[in-house]
């Protein structure tokens, strides 16, 4: 006997018809012995239509009263259902978010689960009753008594909880297609059926497939080892297990929020190799990093930036071992890259640093909550630490410091992340590559263990595409600490959450001060109003001008087994090239390659990456209306 809870999204539960199915599922899996707690979403687009009503009536709804409106759904759902077990037979009830004890913090329409009580749900159990609960909802305090919602993936976020509060011994999450496919089967319809996928892979393929799993859900997954599977509501099909790592024993109180970040990671045996004046056009990247990945050379940290004219810099930092081949790669593509419209200009110059530093912070915890990154580069700042460059994933944030400032700078942000000591980590595969503007500037790390064995699992698990996405850039930011705890504790103040963050490696002399360009990604909602308050502030903080792209579109690549494997990149980037797609910027983590292309581009861009990596099965999945 087995408890096991269930989640059934809008789809699944749409109609009546599809409500009787789910409740003739709920009841072979009680008759197969098992102890079941079902989570519903909301009947089809019944959530949209509230939300169209509401903005009908005010432009800016109040928060509370949103809450208010939208947490009807899932009670509706919660009752249906219940009524339908009732009518086959099963004895079972239905209960709200408050009424199940899901305590979450007091912010309307965004809450974070804090705590569940647990008691009431376990008295019904042991009453072999089938607890049916409404999803994405929620209660402040048992004392307030405030309703709440958990954001986008809300019933994904319940279902997970409540499975790592009670101890369930799995979680189903049931859908409209049969697991997390290798890309979104409605842009490719041979996407393949994945077996299993890590929790760490599925993290950065937040918006893999049908966006089948928020990341929240494999967060709480992962830090209570709760095993997770991803299964069609149509069908009795295996479904993807998402493999969780054994439990941390971490408490169940602060469910949500006990702790953002998991780890300071650096690694000081860095140097520096730039290239500078080559040409910003397709195919320049793909040329670069296919002869890296022909040397044998693993690809780190890339970072491309904002510069005028139309040539780009490209700088990659090394482990220092491999500096001379690394430096003898770049010499001799050098003159192949020169910028060929401009037959007058010099050739390309290749310049070598010495004595850097890479530091960051990584966690699941940081995904949704933009004062993390902005807490860290304030660490640095009080520190008196200069930041270099920046990189980011979906769960870790990377700076590049002078290597003099290493201990100073993972010390601060240990102590502000409450991190116990460690060793630290060295190798990370991280790439970042920054807006393309009239000219564009790169900079990347290479790393290589030629004593490691083949990684087993697949290079690529699986490619992403994210439509809903603009890019900011803020031209001459002064180079001096504290500007980028400014610029983003700004962000956070104002609640805009930020995804890619690149900070161009070449500094520009103007007026006597040195000054970067800082690139980010932010929602496409929160573009034009985060672009006007930025401008308000740009002239107080010495910034320059303020430039928004709302016709952008990010592509990524995940899969555990591309570390050490050089040619991963190239290939991607050979891939666009191919099809003359011009890619803007790129930011990567130890496991994911991400561009950002033009909007126009972006499921051209999937397709073709897609076939390049042999991604497509011979079946074709039909999702159902």
């Amino acid at each position: 006997m087995a408890l096991i809870v269930q989640k059934y999204g809008g789809t699944s539960v749409g109609s009546v018809e599809r409500i009787q199915a789910v409740a003739q599922r709920v009841y072979k899996t009680v008759k197969a012995g098992n102890s079941v707690v079902v989570v519903v979403s909301a009947m089809g687009k019944t959530t949209d239509g509230l939300v169209k009503i509401a903005q009908e009536i005010s432009q800016n709804p109040n928060r509370r009263e949103m809450d208010m409106l939208l947490s009807t759904g899932e009670q509706v759902t919660i009752a249906l259902v219940s009524m339908a077990l009732q009518e086959i037979g099963q004895q079972a009830i239905s209960m709200t978010g408050a009424q199940v004890g899901i305590v979450t913090e007091a912010e309307h329409t965004r809450a974070r689960i804090l705590h569940i009580e647990t008691e009431r749900l376990s008295y019904h159990l042991a009453q072999d009753k089938v607890v049916v609960v409404a999803g994405f909802q929620g209660i402040s305090s048992l004392r307030n008594m405030e309703i709440t919602t958990l954001g986008r993936g809300g019933s994904d976020t319940s279902a997970v909880a409540i499975a790592a509060a009670i101890g369930a011994n799995f979680c189903e999450i049931y859908t409209d297609v049969p697991g997390i496919l290798t890309t979104d089967p409605r842009l490719v319809a041979e996407a393949q059926l994945m077996d299993e996928i890590t929790c760490n892979e599925m993290l950065e393929l937040a918006s893999l497939g049908a966006k089948v799993l928020h990341p929240r859900a494999v967060e709480i997954a992962r830090n209570y080892g709760v095993p997770l599977v991803v299964k069609s509501s149509w069908c009795d099909d295996p479904g993807t297990w998402v493999i969780s790592p054994k439990p941390q024993g971490r408490s169940l109180v602060n469910l949500e929020i006990a702790r953002p970040v998991d780890n300071v990671e650096f690694d000081t045996d860095q140097a520096k190799v730039a290239l500078l004046r080559v040409p910003d056009k397709p195919g320049v990247a793909a040329r670069l990093f296919g002869e890296i990945s022909r040397q044998n050379v693993d690809v780190d940290l890339i970072i491309q930036s904002i510069h005028e004219g139309n040539s780009n810099d490209i700088a990659f930092t090394v482990t220092a071992p491999i500096l001379k081949r690394a430096e003898a790669v770049a010499a001799a593509i050098a003159p192949a890259l020169r910028n060929q419209s401009h037959p007058n200009s010099d050739e390309a110059e290749v310049m070598v640093e010495q004595n850097i530093a890479k530091v960051s912070i990584a966690g699941a915890g940081m995904i949704g909550r933009p004062g993390v990154a902005a807490k860290m580069f304030a660490t640095l700042a009080e520190a008196q630490v200069n930041i270099q460059m920046i990189s980011t994933s979906e769960v870790k944030v990377s700076c590049v410091v002078d290597a003099t400032e290493c201990d100073r700078a993972v010390a601060a942000l240990r102590q502000a992340f409450e991190i116990e000591a460690d060793n630290g980590t060295k190798g990370q595969k991280q790439i970042s590559q920054s807006p393309v503007g009239a000219g564009l500037q790169i900079s990347f790390n290479i790393n290589e263990d030629i004593t490691k064995p083949a990684p087993t699992p697949p290079p690529v698990r699986g490619v992403a595409l994210d439509m809903n996405q603009a890019r900011l850039a803020i031209r001459q930011v002064p180079d001096r600490p504290g500007m980028a705890a400014k610029l983003f504790g700004l962000l956070a103040q104002h609640n805009v959450s930020v995804d890619m963050i690149i900070q161009s490696q070449r500094c520009r002399i103007v007026d006597g001060v040195p000054r970067r360009d800082i690139a980010f990604t932010v929602s496409r909602i929160d573009g034009e109003s985060t672009q006007k308050m930025l401008t308000q502030v740009a002239g107080e903080l010495g910034w320059g001008e303020v430039v928004l792209d709302n016709a952008i579109a990010k592509v990524s690549i995940v899969g555990a087994g591309m570390v050490g494997q050089p040619g991963i990149a190239a290939k991607m980037f050979e891939a666009l090239a191919k099809h003359q797609i011009n890619i803007q910027m790129i930011a990567t983590s130890e496991i994911k390659i991400s561009c950002v292309v033009a909007q126009e581009e972006g499921v051209k861009a999937l397709q073709v990456i897609h076939t390049a990596f042999g991604l497509a099965g011979s079946e074709k999945f039909v999702i159902p209306a």
